[in-house]
Parts: structure tokens; C-alpha cells; sequence
């Protein structure tokens, strides 16, 4: 009995019983092998009792008023907080069916009346240690898996980290404005968090995704680093062959990111990044690259980012010409929104205009 003291001293045993003298029964066999007893003379009131203090393990009768122990056991099993309590049937038939639909529902034993003391004993100790043992695990592995989570969070920002970096080597290859990734960043997430509120893209735009969005669309350009300087500096118009070469960054991107991607991503971050880079120079009528993609082909994120990235490169100085203001930048837009853009989501792009950088 000190035994079972050391090793299972706070375990609580329900016993549900609408005859008194059983409860008073295996309450005393029990307490004798050193656990705590709590007991209930129905189903209804087990449930409260587990309400107010969760045992380790439930001795069940099966036959009684109201609400029998099958049902009792029905609904612990039903709710996430209650489904790992074992339950111990205990019960004067012992035919095979009654037996059977005991497991069925969940049940770990099943004990028959007149109870042997020793028999008891042994079942209740058994099914105690196996629920510590149970719990231990469980604990081990949620504690494990926040664990690898951490530790797979912290490789994710590395690696965004990385990206990033070499982000901002292509950037500066382009010689953009300084400020142009985050105003581009910026008037993603507004895009994207306006569609979100919309009863066209409620259903497929997610807080995740939104989120997501804003921190993949700074790499749309990657593919910029596997351009040669002279033709991404260029003041001058492109040749047909350069701008065959500069239309590469879109596959060199995607390439980067594809390698970089590995099958276990806990997120949907580096999917998303390789699609708005790979395909953020689709056009909506299918004449865009690099695959000629039209319509919903085009992946959602992708298109985002092309409606900001265009408004981002319109409002800021270039070598070549002016910034223009907001409403020019628009009105550009608008001249090709059929050509470019799905129309619906231009539609929400202007309404949110002012909130653009």
C-alpha cells in the first residue's frame, strides 16, 4: 500500500454507483491501496463531480437510472477534456455482448459483481499507471514539438534573413528607390487586408494569408541578382534581347526559392514567395511572363503583388522619367487595368487609394 502512495499519490478514483453499499465497497478497497475516492449515484451526478475535480480513473456500474454507464462513458469520450480518462466498467452480467459494447465505446476493463478485492486491486492499479504513463508521454511530446516548432522557426527566419539580404543586393542592382520595398510591402498588406474584406475573396483570403503576403512580396525581384547590372542599370530602352534576359529574373527567382523550399515547411511562406515571384508579371488577358498565364491561373498573391509593385514603380523617380503622383499612377493603371489587372480586384485597389504609400 505505501507502494502505491509514493507512485500515485494525488490519483482520484470516481466511483458511479446507484447502489450504496457497492460505492461504500470499492471505496474502501481503494482507499486501502492508498488512492482517493470521490462517488456519485448516477451518471448526471459523476458528470458534475468531473466537472468540479477530473479524476484519474472512473468506475463505472453500467445498469442505472437516468443515465447508464455506457452513456456516461459516451460523453467523457465525446469531449476533448474527458476522453482520456480510462473508465472501468463494473457490472453483475458478464455476457460477452455486454463486454464487447463496453470496449466499443471506449471502455479500458470491465469488472463483474460480487467484487473480488484482489482482482480490483490489480485492475485499478493497472490502469492508473497506464494513465500516468499516458500523460507523461503526451507531456514529453508537446513539450518536444514546441521544441522542434522553435527550433523551426528560428531556421525560417534565417532563412527569410537570407532572403532578404539578397533582396536588397538586386534591389540596389536595379538602383531603386530606398523606401520602394516597403512602400510595396505596405500597399500589399492594405490590398490584400481590403480583399479579405470583400465578398469576392473572403472566402479564399485568410489572416494567414494576408500576413504571408506582406512578408513574401519584398522578394518578387530576387531573380534581379542573376541579371547583369549593365542591362538592369540601363537608362537607355532594352533591346529585344536584353529584355529577354531581364524577363529571366521571374525563372531565376522561382529557382532560388524552389531550391531553397524544402517539403516540411511549417508554413506557406515559401510558397507564396516562389508564386509572386515566378508569376508576378502575368497579365490578366494571358499576354504577360513568363508562361503566359491568364485569369485565375495566376496564382492570387502573384497578383497582388503586380497591382502594388506597378503602383510602387509609377510614384517613384526613375532615371528615365518623373514620379508620378497618385491619381496619374492611377489613371496609368486604369488604361491597362483590362490588359493587366482582374478588374475586381483594381476595383478595391482604387477605393483603398489613400491608404497607399
Amino acid at each position: 500500500m505505501e507502494k502505491h502512495k509514493k507512485n500515485t499519490r494525488n490519483a482520484l478514483v470516481l466511483i458511479v454507483d446507484d447502489v450504496e453499499i457497492n460505492r461504500e465497497i470499492l471505496g474502501e478497497i481503494v482507499s486501502d491501496m492508498g488512492y482517493q475516492t470521490q462517488l456519485a449515484e448516477s451518471g448526471i451526478q459523476a458528470l458534475e463531480r468531473i466537472r468540479e475535480r477530473p479524476p484519474n480513473l472512473v468506475l463505472s456500474d453500467i445498469s442505472m437510472p437516468e443515465m447508464d454507464g455506457y452513456e456516461l462513458c459516451r460523453r467523457l469520450k465525446a469531449d476533448v477534456h474527458t476522453r482520456d480518462i480510462p473508465i472501468i466498467f463494473i457490472s453483475a452480467f458478464d455476457k460477452t455482448t455486454d463486454i464487447v459494447k463496453g470496449f466499443e465505446l471506449g471502455g479500458g476493463d470491465y469488472i463483474t459483481k460480487p467484487f473480488i478485492p484482489e482482482l480490483v486491486k490489480a485492475r485499478v492499479n493497472v490502469h492508473l499507471k497506464l494513465y500516468e504513463a499516458t500523460r507523461k508521454v503526451t507531456e514529453a511530446n508537446r513539450h518536444l514539438q514546441i521544441s522542434v516548432n522553435e527550433q523551426i522557426k528560428q531556421l525560417e527566419q534565417e532563412r527569410r534573413g537570407v532572403l532578404y539580404a539578397l533582396v536588397g543586393v538586386a534591389v540596389k542592382n536595379s538602383q531603386y528607390d530606398e523606401k520602394y520595398i516597403e512602400r510595396m510591402r505596405h500597399n500589399c498588406h492594405i490590398l490584400a487586408q481590403s480583399m479579405q474584406l470583400s465578398p469576392l475573396f473572403s472566402d479564399v483570403i485568410s489572416d494567414n494569408f494576408v500576413d504571408t503576403v506582406q512578408l513574401a512580396a519584398p522578394l518578387c525581384d530576387i531573380g534581379n541578382i542573376g541579371i547583369p547590372k549593365d542591362i538592369l542599370q540601363k537608362k537607355a530602352a532594352l533591346t529585344e534581347e536584353e529584355r529577354a534576359i531581364m524577363r529571366d529574373h521571374t525563372k531565376i527567382g522561382a529557382k532560388l526559392l524552389g531550391d531553397l523550399k524544402v517539403s516540411n515547411d511549417y508554413n506557406d511562406f515559401m510558397q507564396i514567395s516562389m508564386d509572386i515571384t515566378h508569376y508576378h508579371h502575368e497579365n490578366w488577358d494571358g499576354s504577360g511572363y513568363p508562361e503566359g498565364k491568364q485569369g485565375n491561373e495566376i496564382p492570387l498573391a502573384a497578383q497582388i503583388v503586380a497591382m502594388s509593385s506597378m503602383f510602387c514603380a509609377l510614384t517613384e523617380e526613375r532615371s528615365f522619367r518623373r514620379s508620378y503622383d497618385k491619381e496619374e499612377a492611377l489613371e496609368i493603371m486604369r488604361q491597362e487595368a483590362q490588359q493587366k489587372f482582374n478588374p475586381d480586384i483594381f476595383n478595391i485597389f482604387c477605393k483603398v487609394a489613400r491608404q497607399l504609400r
